[in-house]
């Protein structure tokens, strides 16, 4: 255990359901009047909006910032959403309709009055460690009471790219009626410490699934580049290694477009993925641990897409389009296997 969590359990810290300062659910955010409230909140953006719009957009007011994928860098407010695709130099495919698209379903919720931003690590633990702060999940609701989903975007471990490949991915898991979370996990820190922060979002999320309306069983974790490094150690090695309480293994795990090579003798079913011309992440590599698995008994399903590269997203309008849907279903029927 890591001396952080160790100061924790020796604190008796436990993890609060909290929003973050300034969520849907903030009385700053909730006029009383209900057409006020709609057409302050719930403005949609669009690709001509700039970085200032997102950010001091009302609906996320008090976590903006968390929304984008660089910590602690000046960027440039007056940048307009359609070239979002430059602050996410490890992506491709990146479609700044898709990426508007999502942030108005957010939009939507929170001026419909829920809370889309929560913090995972309670406020003592905050106080322990400020860095913590920046930690942030993101909550895209499907139906009350189905599984939930964690979704680790990717960006090299130096970035976090939930525009591309978090809030796009959480909408077409709720669209099948699933719950999704995104997590803003802290960049620059290395595998270790932002895998911590997975463990300790699962615990969060499982600890308080009555409150956020989720199941606490059956759940997956998705991950592309770094953010599927995170997921398929959690996967191999559980949530204990990382500093969490241990928590039941996920129903499935998806791994989007990494090098990882790891296993254990006690896998979770697995949803692989990669584009054929993937400069970063060797799809040979891929292949490499998709077969490892197979012969440890791990079920795997590989997709390998056809004139795509690295961090393709959702895929929109390339061969890999619609493989979210197919990930789904595989988490589905894994679920079905498991009971």
């Amino acid at each position: 255990m890591n001396t952080f969590a160790r100061t924790c359990c020796c604190l008796g810290i436990s993890l609060a359901l909290a929003p973050c300062s300034g969520g849907a659910k903030d009385s700053a955010l909730v006029p009383d009047d209900q057409s006020t409230r709609k057409a302050s909140v719930g403005r949609h953006l669009t690709v001509n909006d700039r970085i200032q719009d997102l950010i001091r957009h009302p609906a996320f007011t008090g976590f903006g910032s968390l929304l984008l994928p660089w910590d602690g860098r000046t960027h440039d407010e007056g940048m307009p959403l359609n070239q979002i695709g430059s602050l996410l130099p490890y992506h491709t495919e990146v479609r700044p309709d898709v990426v508007v698209s999502a942030l108005n379903r957010m939009i939507d919720d929170a001026s419909a009055g829920d809370g889309i931003s929560y913090q995972p690590y309670s406020e003592a633990q905050r106080t322990v460690e400020p860095d913590l702060a920046r930690v942030a999940l993101f909550y895209v609701r499907g139906k009350p009471g189905a599984p939930f989903a964690i979704i680790s975007p990717g960006g090299g471990f130096s970035y976090v790219a939930s525009l591309h490949e978090g809030f796009p991915y959480a909408v077409e898991i709720s669209r099948h009626g699933y719950n999704a979370f995104v997590l803003k996990y802290r960049a620059g820190r290395g595998a270790d410490v932002a895998t911590q922060d997975l463990a300790a979002a699962i615990s969060f999320v499982r600890r308080n699934a009555k409150s956020l309306g989720v199941s606490a069983s059956d759940y997956s974790l998705w991950g592309s580049s770094a953010g599927a490094r995170m997921a398929a150690f959690i996967g191999s090695h559980g949530t204990a290694r990382y500093g969490a309480e241990e928590n039941t293994k996920p129903a499935a795990v998806v791994i989007a477009y990494t090098g990882h090579s790891d296993t254990s003798n006690a896998e979770p079913p697995a949803f692989v993925v990669a584009g054929e011309h993937d400069g970063i992440a060797s799809p040979a590599a891929m292949r490499r641990r998709v077969t490892a698995l197979r012969k440890g008994g791990t079920v795997v399903e590989y997709r390998e897409f056809e004139n795509v590269g690295h961090g393709f997203g959702l895929g929109t309008g390339t061969s890999a389009e619609g493989w979210v849907s197919d990930a789904v279903s595989f988490w589905r029927k894994s679920i079905g296997e498991h009971r």
